[in-house]
This record gives C-alpha cells, sequence and structure tokens, in this order.
C-alpha cells in the first residue's frame, strides 16, 4: 500500500493523475457498455426462460439443492444474496423487466396519444402543429414497437418452433396486424391509422404481464423463503474449548457447534448441553416454541430461544430437514393436478378458436363493409382478448400458493393429485399408537399366577425387553426402575415381528407379547389372568403377556392416553362427512374401548403390520375413497395403498418416500387441516376455470362484433384491458386462498376432551 503510493507521488508533474483520470474515464464509460450489454443478456435470459418454463424448473431445482447442500466455495455472506434465484427471483427479474418496458412504453406513448386526431375529436382538445408534427405517431408507435413489443415477439418464437402456438403467438399476432396495418396507412393515406390503439396495446400488456409476474413471484417465494432460513455462518466449538465462526459448508457430522440465544440453528443435531426454547413455526408449523434439552433433536433453521445450546451436528447439506422440506415443496410446486392439466389442454385449444374466430371475423365484416380499417380492427382485438393469460395462471397460482400455505402449516405435499383428492376422501384410516394416542405407555397394574411374585415377573419381564427400543419395553423398564428391581442378565434377544420378544434368563426361554404371540406359542390363559385382561380391556387398557418355558406366568396391564385433539379430529371429520377408521395391532376389545371413547365408526384390531393394507383395500373394495394416517415406516405398503397416504412423523422425519403427504408434526389435526385445504384449493381451482374459460365465452364473440348493429364495439385497447382485467382477478382469486380457515372447531361443551383419557 505505502510502496504503491510512493510511485503515485514520485510521477513527475501529475502526468499520472491525468493519465490515471483519462483511464477511469474510458474504463467508466466501457463499464456503463459492459452494464448495458449485462442488462440485455438478462432480459434474453429472462425472455427464454419465460418461453421455456420447464428449463426454468430444471435450473431453479439445481440451484436451490446446490444451496440446500452447502456446496461450492463456502456459504459466505453474500450467498445470501443469491437465495432469490429460485422461483421467487427469476419471476422478480421478470416483474422487472416488464415493469421497466411498461413505464417506458407509456411515457413514449403520451405523444402518440396527443396527436392522435381521433382522441382529439373524442376529447376535445387540440396540440400544437409544426413542421413533422405528422410524422410523430409513426415514429414514436415503431419506438414503443421495438421496445414493449419485442419482448413477446420473442416468447412467441418458441412457441412456433415447438408446434404449440399459445398466449405469446395470440399477442404477436395481434401487435403485429395492428403494425403492419398502421405503417401501411402511413403509405396509403387514404387509409385510417390506428397508431394510439397500437401503442396503448402494448402498454396494457405489458401492464397486464407485470401484475402477473408480481403475483407469480409472491405466491412462488417458499422454497426461497425456506432457503433463507438457513444462516450463513456458525460457531464451532474447537477440541480447546474455542469458538471459531466457519461457513455453515464446512460443517460435517460430529462437529460441536455453539448456538447463542436468538441464533439460527445452523444444522441438524442433538443438544448435549444447555436447555432453551427453540421457535420450530417455521418447519414445522407449531407457533408454540419448543423446549430443548440435552438429548433433544433440534432443526437446523430453526430460531433457538432465550438460553445457549452446544449441539452436536448429525446431519449436514442435503441429509438436513430444511432440505427435504425445501425438495419436497419443489416437488409439490411443479407436480400437475388433474385441474392443471385440463386447462393447460383448453389454453392450447384456445389459440386455434381464437384464430379461427379471426378469421370468421375478418371475412364477415369484409363482406359488410368492404375491407378497411374497422376490419383489421376487430380481427386484432379478437387476438388481444383471447388470449388465454388467465385460463393460463388460474391453476398454477393456486398451486403454488396452496403449497406455501401447507408449508408453512407443516404439511408436505409429495404429490399434487394426491392432495387434490383429499376432498374427496370418504374414509381415513388412523393407526391408533402415537397418532390417535400419545404412544407413552405405562404399567398400570398386573397379575401373576400363583407362586410367582409380582416383582420377579416385573424383573423379568424387564430382563427380557432390556434391548428392545419399543414403547411398550420402555414402559416395563421404567416400572422396574421405579420399585427399585435388579433385572437378570438375559441373552440372545429376539424380536419377534408384530408379537413381541424373545430371551433367554438364567437358562429359561422367555417371551413377553401381545395377544398375537399367545397365538403363536399356542398357550393357555388361566381364567384369573383372562378375567384380568377381560376388565384391563374394558377400561381401554393393552395387556402384555409374560411366558416362561411355555407357560403363561403374568399379564401387565400398559395404559396409554388419548390425545385431546383426536377428539375434535373425529368430530370434525365426521362434520366434513368422512368416516373415521381406526388400525392397531391391540386386541379387540381395547380397540373397542378407544372407539368407543372417540367415536370412531370402524375398527380394525389385532392387526399384524405386513396385514395392514389388506384393511385398507377391504374399505376400497367398498367403493371408498381411502386415506391412510401412518407413521411411513411400518405402515408403508398401506400408505402406499391408500388412495391418499398421509405419514405422520416427528419434525426431523420429513423423507418419507411412501406418503402422498407428510405431516411434520405428529399432531392428527393436521389431517383435518389437510382436507380443509384440499377443498379449499379446488374450489379456488374451479372459480378461477370457471372465471377464465366463461371470460372467453362472452369475450370473443364481443370483440368479433356481435353486438355492433346495437351499436356496441370493443377497440384493441378495451379489449387488451379486458383480458388484463380477466388475469387480474384471476390472481386476486388465488391470493383469497391465503384466507382460509384451517382451525379446528373447539369441543362442543360437555365433550371430555379436557382431561387426558386414558387408552391402551
Amino acid at each position: 500500500m505505502d510502496d504503491h503510493k510512493d510511485t503515485n507521488e514520485n510521477l513527475p508533474g501529475g502526468e499520472h493523475q491525468q493519465d490515471d483520470s483519462s483511464h477511469q474515464h474510458e474504463h467508466g464509460e466501457q463499464d456503463e457498455s459492459d452494464a448495458e450489454s449485462d442488462e440485455q443478456r438478462v432480459e434474453q435470459d429472462l425472455l427464454e426462460e419465460e418461453a421455456h418454463p420447464a428449463a426454468e424448473s430444471e435450473t431453479v431445482l439445481d440451484e436451490q439443492h446446490e444451496h440446500a447442500g452447502h456446496e461450492g466455495e463456502g456459504h459466505d455472506h453474500g450467498s445470501h444474496e443469491g437465495h432469490g434465484e429460485g422461483h421467487g427471483g427469476m419471476h422478480k427479474g421478470h416483474e422487472q423487466m416488464f415493469r421497466r418496458r411498461f413505464f417506458v412504453s407509456t411515457l413514449l406513448s403520451i405523444p402518440v396519444l396527443l396527436y392522435s386526431e381521433m382522441l382529439q375529436e373524442w376529447l376535445g382538445f387540440s396540440v400544437p402543429a409544426f413542421p413533422g408534427s405528422e410524422w410523430i405517431n409513426p415514429v414514436f408507435a415503431v419506438i414503443v414497437f421495438a421496445y414493449g413489443g419485442m419482448p413477446f415477439l420473442q416468447m412467441a418464437v418458441p412457441e412456433l418452433k415447438d408446434r404449440s402456438p399459445g398466449m405469446m403467438t395470440l399477442i404477436s399476432m395481434a401487435i403485429t396486424v395492428a403494425f403492419v396495418y398502421s405503417l401501411a396507412s402511413v403509405v396509403f393515406p387514404t387509409q385510417s391509422a390506428f397508431f394510439w390503439e397500437l401503442v396503448t396495446l402494448i402498454d396494457i400488456m405489458l401492464l397486464g404481464h407485470w401484475i402477473e409476474m408480481r403475483s407469480v413471484r409472491r405466491a412462488s417465494s417458499a422454497v426461497d423463503e425456506l432457503a433463507k432460513l438457513m444462516p450463513d455462518t456458525a460457531e464451532r466449538i474447537t477440541d480447546g474449548g474455542d469458538t471459531e465462526e466457519v461457513p455453515v459448508s464446512e460443517l460435517s457430522e460430529g462437529d460441536l457447534v455453539l448456538v447463542r440465544p436468538g441464533a439460527s440453528v445452523p444444522a441438524d443435531g442433538v443438544v448435549e448441553e444447555g436447555d432453551s426454547d427453540v421457535n420450530e413455526s417455521m418447519i414445522t408449523g407449531e407457533s408454540k416454541p419448543v423446549s430443548k434439552d440435552p438429548g433433544d433433536e433440534v432443526i437446523g433453521g430453526t430460531i433457538n430461544g432465550d438460553g445457549s445450546l452446544r449441539v452436536r451436528v448429525g446431519a449436514t447439506g442435503e441429509e438436513t430437514t430444511l432440505a427435504g422440506i425445501m425438495r419436497l415443496v419443489e416437488e409439490a410446486q411443479q407436480s400437475k393436478s388433474k385441474t392443471q392439466v385440463l386447462a393447460d389442454r383448453a389454453a392450447g385449444w384456445l389459440f386455434y378458436v381464437a384464430l379461427a374466430a379471426a378469421v370468421v371475423t375478418a371475412i364477415a365484416w369484409t363482406l359488410a363493409v368492404s375491407f378497411d380499417a374497422t376490419v383489421i380492427e376487430r380481427v386484432v382485438t379478437v387476438l388481444v382478448i383471447a388470449c388465454p393469460h388467465a385460463l393460463g395462471l388460474a391453476i398454477p397460482l393456486v398451486v403454488a400458493i396452496n403449497t406455501s400455505l401447507a408449508a408453512r402449516n407443516g404439511m408436505l405435499v409429495r404429490d399434487r393429485i394426491a392432495m387434490e383428492e383429499a376432498r374427496n376422501l370418504d374414509a381415513i384410516i388412523f393407526d391408533k399408537t402415537g397418532t390417535l394416542t400419545e404412544g407413552e405407555h405405562g404399567v398400570v397394574d398386573m397379575a401373576t399366577v400363583e407362586g410367582v411374585e409380582e416383582d420377579d415377573a416385573l424383573a423379568l419381564a424387564a430382563a427380557v425387553e432390556s434391548d428392545s427400543e419399543h414403547m411398550i419395553a420402555r414402559a416395563i423398564r421404567e416400572a422396574g426402575d421405579e420399585q427399585d428391581l435388579t433385572a437378570p442378565d438375559a441373552t440372545d434377544f429376539e424380536a419377534i415381528k408384530g408379537r413381541g420378544v424373545r430371551a433367554n434368563v438364567d437358562g429359561n426361554e422367555v417371551y413377553v407379547g401381545g395377544p398375537n404371540l399367545l397365538t403363536q406359542l399356542d398357550s393357555e390363559i388361566p381364567d384369573h389372568l383372562r378375567r384380568f385382561a377381560d376388565e384391563a380391556g374394558q377400561n381401554a387398557q393393552t395387556v402384555v403377556y409374560l411366558v416362561r418355558e411355555g407357560e403363561l406366568i403374568a399379564a401387565f396391564a400398559m395404559a396409554d392416553v388419548i390425545r385431546e385433539e383426536s377428539f375434535r379430529v373425529v368430530d370434525t371429520l365426521h362434520d366434513l362427512g368422512i368416516e373415521v377408521a381406526m388400525l392397531t395391532g391391540d386386541s379387540q376389545d381395547v380397540a373397542n374401548a378407544v372407539a368407543d371413547e372417540l367415536g370412531i365408526d370402524t375398527v380394525f384390531a389385532e392387526v399384524l403390520p405386513e396385514d395392514k393394507d389388506e384393511k385398507v383395500q377391504e374399505l376400497q373394495d367398498q367403493g371408498k375413497l381411502v386415506g391412510m394416517v401412518g407413521d411411513g415406516v411400518n405402515d408403508a405398503p398401506a400408505l402406499t395403498r391408500a388412495d391418499v397416504g398421509i405419514a405422520i412423523g416427528s419434525g426431523t422425519d420429513v423423507a418419507v418416500q411412501s406418503a402422498d403427504v407428510i405431516l411434520v408434526q405428529n399432531n392428527p389435526m393436521d389431517v383435518v387441516r389437510l382436507v380443509k385445504l384440499s377443498k379449499a384449493s379446488y374450489r379456488k381451482m374451479q372459480e378461477n376455470i370457471v372465471w377464465a374459460a366463461g371470460y372467453n365465452v362472452f369475450a370473443i364473440p364481443l370483440a368479433a362484433g356481435v353486438l355492433a348493429p346495437i351499436g356496441i364495439l370493443l377497440s384493441p385497447a378495451v379489449g387488451a384491458l379486458l383480458m388484463s382485467l380477466s388475469t387480474v382477478i384471476v390472481a386476486i382469486n388465488a391470493q383469497l386462498l391465503r384466507r382460509v380457515d384451517l382451525s379446528i372447531p373447539e369441543l362442543p361443551s360437555g365433550t371430555p376432551a379436557t382431561d387426558a383419557q386414558p387408552a391402551d
């Protein structure tokens, strides 16, 4: 730095400064030229993206996946500026381009309007004429056409190359016909031109596209907003106990990071030290902060509360919950529903309808009044007013808003068709344990055969369950710990799928399991244990049996708790006309007790995991459209079999491949929200389709001049205004979906839901 300064000072006569100033001036001009060239290149890219939406989507997906993985040369602060390079960022570029061209074209249109003889006559004003003023209209109209109309012409080229003419082709035909005819009128002065109609037509088209791009950008920003949740840097704790600030991209599994109060969690992991409340609403939809203690999982992108946490990183990049959510939201926004496919076909056919209407209009008016400006005006108006803007926007806007709204409420949609089908569900099957109930069991009672002490039986059961992670196993071990019992050593542990567990204890083969286990072992149930099991079943309790060397020696009554929300879920689904079924591996008595408590219609009890899909098929064979709600792991076959598979799990379980919809929270109320959102979204789709299609049914004949005998004729500019207004109405109607009420009604007074209810 100092050497550079000395060199400058030693140059004689300030020649260096002069040369440098000249160089800077030249360099500044070069920068301006480069900036202008860059702007033109960006606009060209945007036009190509507008014409090739599929390629745009693929680019977006690649960019967002790259961000989710935090790959490349770090994740510095500057990378956050690139977050907008998703759907929202690209549509923002379109929006800015059309806005800029709209304002410039409108400004250039003012002289054309002022020097239009027709407008002067209509509005009763005049402007001073001067030599050459007769060229104002054609010159400025050419500029407006070249600047404001060129984007439409460029975007029509790919449509014609792909032999799929559509909206841009219609617009290009309309403005080109108007432009060519108006220029011809300059050469042949006997014909009247309509330069002012041409420029106002282009201005209104640009305004309509600006509004459309703004609506689409706002609706499609879900993925970009998710990407912004991830912080740029993290505080990694070194082996020496110090902290170092590193880009999030440099974190790896096993690193220990410090999350200060108010900071974002940089990656998925497990709390090792500290306690705090973490705001997970942006991921799970749960507005209430979640308490986190050592051993609890945290999700990257969530916001820490007032406490300080030390988190051991468990997943980074593509493996994080946030990256999974982004992928699912992206897939949902790109997938098409049945209604959207119908709308796309209608928009494609509309081109040919409009072209045929324009030809018929030209022939009819030529026969009626001979070929003149009136004929061209009618043809241009038909082509403009038939542009399928509203029809093309009707469904994608609703889909984008629906997906964004679902994600903010903890519902991740993988299949758009399934989301659309959810409104038609006739029956929803819930897996009982952990969905309708809390899933946390406890031993509330027990009985043994003569000669076996309760403490010995409990210790023996705890020994057999020592290697199991099942909730019943944990409950038995916890009951033994509460009694300060010492469990003997167990060997040769084996889990028997859908039935229980087995192990060797002190040389004896010991089993612990439910009714299906006794069926497999063909064990006899003593009378007093049978009475114990019957009584437990009447109290909505699950009975687990202890078998030693083939002899049934004890029975344990396990209690679960019905979720308070489950009562509201069942009542609300009934109000929506949906049958509620429950599926469980527990005994028939326990299942019936829970079903009676909740008012469930159909019960499938003592069902093995591999047989769950058969129960779904059983309802489908009755002609019902069936939804299945399960954990997405044991219930995978049933979720796949169902018409709408709904995986319900913890906040980190977002990549369940067998489900159509994933509910981030383990909350059955989200199933009702899913149905409500499906019904509301489909209603908006139908409203938009009816409006967009109905508009063209009435507008095209009107543009052709069917009401001309009574003096009603639409100019091209008015036609463009109506077309843009139709697009705006569709966009506004789609935005109203954001106001849909996804809340669950409170329970009627007297319904037993305020206190936790015991179940199996």
